[in-house]
């Protein structure tokens, strides 16, 4: 069994197609104008259609509405959809029946009172993806490519699955993943050359290196 890995923030069909040839389990598209990897419908539609069943499509969004959240989906036809702002647990219950499509929702985590909410949001969502907590003036969500203290999800207990996120790259996913014991794994500016550019080589190196972990610790894939 193999260790899931999600490539997120993919605006070209370039970079969707090395991530797919890789062998990424998900794939990520963003629906949120301030970030430099947002999507135009238009955009979200072609290269969803160039996914073709390769990998699961997650479409993220940040405090979205109703009308966001069914033009995404209307264009991108993802198979998850990812929470990334404040969404209360209410709101998660209210997405998930509204469209009928499995969510993860984003926890920000900078310090272990963190952890709190997690048992919440675990009982209404099908994922909890875990990222370091933005920073005080930052106009996004998000550890902007920093990671947190991986040592604080040592010895977890979910009832659900857990994705690790924040600052990860091909140099530090091992250690990561040797600290959590992640069952899955996203990267998004790590697998960048410059703010929404991803390069190619750097999401070869980052698949690469999460499958020399995931050999070394016989890490088990997570139900998708």
């Amino acid at each position: 069994m193999s260790l899931l890995v999600k490539i997120c923030g993919l605006k070209t069909p370039e970079a969707l197609d090395v991530a797919l040839i890789e062998g990424a389990e998900m794939v990520g598209f963003v629906f949120f104008e301030p970030s430099p990897r947002n999507l135009t419908v238009a955009a979200a539609r072609a290269l969803g259609a160039q996914v073709k069943g390769r990998a699961r499509k997650v479409a993220l969004s940040v405090n979205a509405d109703d009308d966001l959240l069914a033009a995404s989906i209307e264009a991108l036809k993802p198979d998850l959809l990812q929470l990334h702002g404040q969404e209360t647990p209410d709101r998660v219950v209210v997405v998930r029946a509204r469209f009928g499509i499995p969510v993860m929702k984003a926890i920000p985590i900078e310090v272990c009172d963190d952890l709190s909410p997690i048992h919440l949001y675990a009982k209404v969502a099908e994922w909890i993806l875990f990222d370091a907590r933005a920073p005080r003036d930052a106009t996004r969500p998000g550890g902007l490519g920093k990671p947190f203290d991986w040592h604080l999800l040592e010895n977890l207990n979910l009832a659900v699955p857990f994705m690790l996120s924040g600052g990860l790259d091909a140099s530090n996913v091992a250690e990561a993943v040797r600290v959590t014991r992640a069952p899955a794994v996203d990267v998004s500016s790590g697998v960048e050359r410059a703010p929404g550019i991803k390069d190619p080589e750097k999401i070869r190196a980052f698949v690469r290196a999460a499958r020399l972990i995931e050999a070394r610790l016989g890490t088990a894939k997570s139900p998708v």
